[in-house]
């Protein structure tokens, strides 16, 4: 699969996996895994696959970053 550098957050696909997500972030994959874990963040499951959507990571980062949550 081609690696995707991305402009804009509307780039984005609507739907990413874990992999993706932690590039975003620009942290490592494992990482990534323990962030979609957190019961706040906005992942589900289809099958055995770890699905975020776009918009409603956009509506976490965006609750977060009013908040001023840091970890």
């Amino acid at each position: 699969m081609k690696e995707q550098n991305y402009k804009s957050f509307d780039e984005l696909p609507m739907y990413m996996s874990v992999p993706v997500v932690a590039k975003l972030f620009g942290i490592s994959e494992s990482s990534g895994y323990e962030l979609v874990h957190e019961k706040s963040f906005p992942a589900f499951k289809i099958g055995s696959r770890i699905i975020v959507e776009r918009d409603k990571l956009k509506e976490w980062i965006d609750r977060r970053s009013a908040e001023g949550v840091v970890s």
